[in-house]
């Protein structure tokens, strides 16, 4: 089992939904991000999504954006970017950690030196935005033969005919984006997602977790109380481009993972 499995394994033990929080690796620096990640467990947080700073990030929203340009401008590298992950790794081997991004970055590294990198790292799941079903022979195959889990995106749009093609070859968990367009954009309501998500997890027997649109506590409680969990990207990146200090943003996302945990 990967870690993501065992944290889910773990969390159906207590009926308990997971919190996944988002941040942009090397925002605003190294050390800053470090201390922040290094935090995220004791706040609550179940799986940590590490962005991957790319110069042309096509579905993330704004405070998305400037956070991987900050993180750009700052020198952060995917090099860098598996040295923050290997620098957690020496104090926390549970807390799965997803790396999330675009494929140009790790085609230009070369798939087999970037999935054995990643490995060593710590990195224990991929979310490629940009790599639709079609090209799974690029990274998916490759990345789950290494070990890695490889969690797919199913969308709004993602209809009964097209869902099948989305859950081939996906494992860890499934990714429900529940507003069409890009992060930040609109709020998700849980009346909307409840049963596309019920869809999704008739499909593909994994959790579903939702992301997209939740930037509060109450929200985390309502969207987490129809899913097996829930994302939260853009709020707490939001309080990182405030200036916000580690422990302000840590003490933010305590309250989103209670508000995921009560449901």
């Amino acid at each position: 089992m990967s870690r993501i499995d065992e944290k889910f394994a773990q969390l159906r033990s207590t009926g308990t939904k997971a919190f996944v929080a988002y941040v942009m690796a090397g925002d605003p620096d190294f050390d800053t991000s470090l201390e922040i990640v290094r935090g995220l467990p004791q706040a609550g947080v179940d799986i940590i999504e590490l962005g991957l700073p790319f110069t042309d990030p096509m579905a993330d929203g704004p405070t998305i954006q400037l956070a991987g340009q900050r993180a750009l401008e700052g020198g952060m590298t995917l090099s860098r970017t598996l040295d923050l992950a290997r620098a957690f790794r020496e104090t926390d081997q549970s807390t799965p950690i997803v790396l999330m991004g675009y494929y140009n970055p790790i085609y230009s590294r070369g798939v087999d030196r970037f999935l054995k990198d990643a490995k060593e790292a710590g990195i224990d799941g991929l979310i490629i935005v940009d790599l639709p079903p079609e090209e799974d022979s690029e990274l998916c195959l490759p990345a789950q033969a290494a070990g890695l889990n490889f969690i797919r995106l199913a969308t709004p749009t993602t209809d009964d005919k097209r869902l099948p093609r989305v859950m081939q070859n996906t494992s860890g968990f499934v990714y429900y984006v529940s507003i069409t367009g890009i992060t930040g954009a609109a709020e998700a309501d849980a009346g909307d997602v409840a049963p596309e998500v019920a869809r999704i997890q008739k499909a593909g027997n994994l959790p579903v977790i939702v992301g997209f649109g939740v930037n509060t506590p109450q929200k985390a409680q309502a969207i987490a109380s129809v899913a097996d969990g829930v994302v939260v990207g853009s709020a707490i990146v939001s309080q990182i481009a405030q200036g916000q200090s580690p422990a302000d943003v840590l003490a933010f996302v305590k309250t989103l993972a209670d508000g995921a945990h009560r449901a």
